[in-house]
């Protein structure tokens, strides 16, 4: 293709551009926040200042895309933590260890200002301040973006990457189109992440992730849920995480007596370390998903991509890592043949598979919340009871930790927890268990 228009230049725009420039003579970014500096953060999209989670699954996707980008994060500052340097918790009880295990931490704004650096410096690639406010639709396909500036890009192929406030719809149903049909679950959940000067008091600890489980009824009876990472600049991030009425505030006193409530090592930064920024908050209402996939007519040279698509409960970090899988889903979309005049239904079929098993996960999680009133999906009481079985056997065995891991961090479907074996696993794990705390 001749052109190709990116409308919104966040983490999923960037991935998304970087798929493109394999395909397209040009590939134009609009960003409709002028005021991005080098840190890559903007009025516009709050939440880039929160405490982020690159999975597993989004390290491996970041180094596909962009070779070599993680060892100049570490360069750079960010940590990568292995082994006992990363640790889970449950109901205040550690996970076992799990082989293998690496986690990066790194920043948002620092991370998405190194991709945008190598987005930007592709020679086909141009970043340009703008608002997309409209497409042009002609005989069924996408001609042109309208822009706030009064001028028409022509295009062969444009994405949408404006995030959970796009109005794509709108503009669809305008133009004699349908708006996609939208799955909901209201979640409420509040964040607030501090950041502290970090010195060797937590030695080589990289990353920390604490939650309720099965024995609390996923309730914060007696432990703050909350995690810390290590990241460049030589700081901890911290966030602190409550649904409902027990959303976390930006009070720097209250955020220390949080910390003091939680598991150890965020206790000992609580104590010991100086906090270095203001508190930031930030209110999650609910999880969508839109799905034009399910649409029977759909405009030729366009898809949708990040938040735009499905925006899920943060507290299980998988945003960013489905940005990474949805641009996977258009490079095999762009590579099968397709025609990419026609609609994008390859596309929107592969990413659904991949928004379907975070939703799957995050949903069905939120679930255990008594304020989360639904939908819920058919067989939740089973699922509820086996997921619960499956987390407690992952606190004290490595190899059903290691499948439970490997579905967190969206390596494997959540199907796999489901599997024969893991179960037999899990049973025998917590049955030695229980025969040990027999007196």
């Amino acid at each position: 293709m001749k052109r190709a228009v990116v409308m919104g230049g966040s983490y999923a725009g960037l991935f998304a551009a970087r798929v493109l420039s394999d395909v397209a003579e040009e590939v134009v970014v609009l960003e409709a926040d002028d005021t991005i500096g080098a840190d890559g953060v903007g009025r516009a999209a709050p939440q880039r200042r929160q405490l982020h989670a690159l999975l597993a699954m989004g390290r491996a996707q970041l180094g596909r895309w962009f070779p070599g980008l993680t060892a100049e994060l570490v360069a750079g500052g960010a940590r990568l933590g292995e082994g006992d340097a990363v640790r889970y918790y449950v109901d205040g009880r550690l996970k076992a260890p799990v082989p293998g295990t690496r986690m990066l931490g790194v920043t948002r704004p620092y991370l998405e200002s190194a991709v945008r650096r190598r987005v930007a410096a592709l020679p086909n690639v141009r970043l340009t301040t703008g608002q997309a406010t409209g497409l042009v639709l002609e005989r069924g396909r996408v001609r042109g973006v309208a822009t706030a500036a009064g001028e028409v890009l022509e295009t062969e192929f444009a994405v949408d990457a404006m995030g959970r406030s796009s109005r794509l719809g709108s503009w669809l149903e305008g133009a004699g189109w349908e708006r996609p049909p939208v799955d909901r679950m209201r979640v409420d959940l509040g964040y607030a992440t501090g950041t502290f000067r970090r010195g060797d008091e937590l030695g080589e600890l990289t990353v920390v992730h604490s939650g309720p489980g099965p024995a609390t009824g996923y309730q914060p009876t007696h432990l703050e849920p909350g995690g810390l990472v290590a990241v460049e600049g030589a700081r901890w991030s911290v966030v602190l995480a409550g649904y409902a009425d027990l959303r976390p505030g930006p009070d720097p006193e209250e955020f220390r007596a949080r910390m003091r409530r939680a598991v150890e090592p965020l206790r000992t930064v609580a104590d010991v370390c100086e906090m270095t920024a203001d508190v930031t908050t930030y209110r999650f209402a609910e999880s969508l998903r839109r799905g034009y996939g399910r649409l029977g007519r759909f405009p030729g040279g366009l898809v949708v991509v990040g938040d735009a698509l499905a925006s899920v409960n943060p507290v299980y970090g998988q945003g960013l890592t489905l940005a990474a899988l949805e641009a996977n889903s258009l490079a095999a979309h762009l590579r099968s043949g397709a025609d990419t005049t026609e609609p994008a239904w390859g596309y929107f079929r592969r990413a659904s598979a991949v928004v379907g098993a975070a939703w799957q996960l995050s949903t069905t999680a939120d679930l255990a919340q008594p304020h989360v009133t639904g939908p819920y999906p058919p067989g939740y009481r089973l699922l509820r009871w086996a997921g619960d079985r499956i987390t407690e056997a992952s606190i004290v065995d490595a190899e059903v930790g290691a499948t439970y891991l490997n579905v967190v961090n969206m390596m494997e479907h959540p199907r796999a927890l489901t599997r024969p074996r893991l179960l037999l696993q899990a049973a025998r794990a917590l049955l030695s268990e229980a025969g040990r705390d027999t007196p």
